[in-house]
């Protein structure tokens, strides 16, 4: 209606996910990196998740458009099938025949056994398989479950089937519960994709402005703008909406310029607010990054209390590892120290798992580490966490020193936070903040909902959902080596080391953590992965040492927990 007063060819804030009019910001390319690098890795999951309009199922429809052609894709847009319904449409997409013999419906391994021969066929003619889930957070943990069984086809390089999980942030909380840990433990990449920032929000309205046609100035003025993001809070999906209706607005009424006083009346039609009242204040970030509101749980009372300040980490308060926490869990009833007040905490001296850090979320809140707290050098960051083993790792490269001491280096780029509980030992993160510079920061502890880092002296507690937006999976720690061993283990060793892998292995076994049916070294050592959810390959590398040295009660650094 209003698209030729204004001079532009269609309607710019259309809903629809419309790839055209995608404005790759950072976040929306990192996003898109994450899709196509799914593609290309070796299987397994991809998990892409966001708040609701937040512009995930146009990434996913702009990934569409750039998918290889070797790639065969299947897309599910909704969800809620029980397995026997879900296996039928993933069928039904790669348009396989299912044939049932005898009565009654067709089976769950009718569909199988049809997707398992074409997963097969595929990879030999060197075609790769995709299934995409949208609204994934709607998926029960039965059907998820079947999922993860569905990438148990591989061969020796790769599995056969690539799944991306695209979904609200309540997916994380769901992959987060203990029965789904195996599937955790196969997301091979994440990404949550936050709202805009004040001068993304901009640089959206001008990008659907153009993109639809228009040749002028933008009608929006400066400060219309800044409203437009106050109230929406950078959700394009908000955006779209609101800007739309004011578009409307300026027809009606003959105006060629839109202000705040017509962007409040927009927002008062749209969603249902009073012009006159001033929206919810704007999500604190960091370059554009939302820091999640912590659980609220018991602190309803609290919160209420203390407003919207206790929700959002707006001060850096410093860890008081030495102020036990109320027992109910409720913020210390004191008045807010002024920034003056407020120093970073050096951290005391770390005698894991001796006298742990008190973190129980979500007191004290915290801001979140700026680029500049962190460490830059990598040799500075594993000499920082070396001195959490005793050993500085100094006067030379820190791997080689840590060697002569029996301690070897492990990194890693698929890393997950369910993979991090589980080897539950301190770690190099490398973090992007605010899609700054990568840089790094030591994990101390972590709780079901928080993590505790540390870099150059200082500390911070931190949601979990919150580092998820700042680290991709880069991990690296150390392991200790078994005793009598020189030089760093090799995956299957002999002498030494593969004598006391044996030996732990048998002392497992004897205390029931190995079932007994397990009577040579390979098969203990696969029933061992299994049980620790490694991939049961029979390979015993870092990761399996690493986690015979936790089962055995090797004396090394934990993760602290309160």
């Amino acid at each position: 209606m209003y698209a030729g007063y204004f001079g532009l060819q269609q309607t710019p804030f259309s809903i629809a996910p419309d790839p055209r009019y995608l404005l790759m910001s950072e976040r929306h390319r990192e996003a898109l990196a994450l899709l196509l690098y799914g593609v290309q890795g070796g299987g397994g999951f991809v998990l892409l998740t966001g708040e609701i309009g937040a512009g995930k199922t146009t990434v996913c429809r702009c990934f569409l458009e750039q998918i290889p052609e070797n790639c065969r894709v299947a897309y599910i847009f909704n969800p809620k099938l029980t397995v026997g319904d879900l296996l039928k449409t993933i069928c039904h997409e790669f348009q396989l025949e299912v044939r049932h013999e005898g009565i009654g419906p067709a089976t769950i391994k009718d569909h199988l056994d049809p997707l398992n021969e074409y997963l097969l066929r595929s990879h030999a003619a060197g075609q790769r398989n995709v299934l995409i889930i949208d609204e994934a957070q709607n998926l029960t943990p039965h059907v998820l479950e079947q999922l993860r069984l569905l990438t148990n086809l591989e061969t020796n390089e790769r599995k056969l089937l690539q799944i991306v999980l695209i979904g609200q942030p309540e997916l994380r909380t769901v992959l987060a519960q203990p029965e789904l840990e195996q599937l955790a433990q196969r997301v091979i990449a994440r990404f949550h994709l936050g709202a805009l920032s004040a001068a993304e929000t901009r640089q959206y309205v001008r990008h659907r402005m153009e993109v639809a046609g228009l040749r002028g100035p933008l009608p929006f003025s400066n400060e219309a703008l800044a409203r437009v993001h106050a109230i929406t809070r950078g959700v394009p999906r908000r955006i779209n909406l609101l800007c739309d209706r004011a578009l409307l607005g300026a027809y009606a009424t003959d105006s060629r310029q839109i202000g705040p006083a017509m962007v409040d009346k927009a927002a008062s039609e749209v969603f249902d607010m009073p012009a006159s009242v001033s929206p919810p204040p704007p999500v604190r970030t960091l370059g554009g990054r939302p820091w999640h509101t912590l659980a609220l749980g018991a602190l309803a009372g609290a919160v209420l209390a203390a407003g919207v300040a206790a929700l959002l980490w707006q001060q850096r308060a410093p860890l008081q590892p030495s102020q036990p926490l109320p027992a109910t869990g409720s913020l210390p009833e004191a008045p807010a120290p002024s920034p003056a007040q407020v120093q970073p905490q050096p951290p005391a001296a770390v005698d894991v798992p001796a006298d742990p850090l008190p973190v129980a979320a979500p007191a004290p809140l915290t801001s979140p580490p700026g680029s500049a707290d962190l460490l830059g050098s990598e040799v500075t960051a594993w000499r920082e966490l070396g001195a959490l083993w005793g050993q500085p790792l100094a006067g030379g490269d820190p791997c080689t020193v840590a060697l002569e001491q029996q301690l070897q280096c492990f990194s890693t780029q698929r890393m997950t936070l369910h993979g991090l509980r589980q080897l539950n030992r301190p770690g190099i993160l490398l973090l992007r903040p605010g899609g700054e510079e990568p840089r790094r920061a030591i994990v101390t502890a972590m709780t079901a909902e928080t993590a505790t880092l540390q870099a150059n002296g200082q500390r911070w507690l931190m949601p979990l959902t919150a580092l998820a937006d700042i680290w991709r999976g880069d991990y690296a720690t150390l392991w200790r080596q078994p005793e009598g061993t020189r030089g760093r283990v090799v995956q299957n060793p002999k002498g030494a080391a593969g004598d006391w892998l044996a030996a732990q292995l048998i002392g497992l076994q004897t205390q029931g953590l190995i079932p007994a049916e397990a009577s040579t070294f390979a098969t203990r050592l696969k029933a061992f992965q299994k049980t620790q959810g490694l991939e049961a390959d029979g390979v015993a590398g870092s990761m399996t040492f690493m986690q015979v040295n936790l089962a055995a009660g090797v004396d090394e650094p934990r993760l602290s927990k309160p």
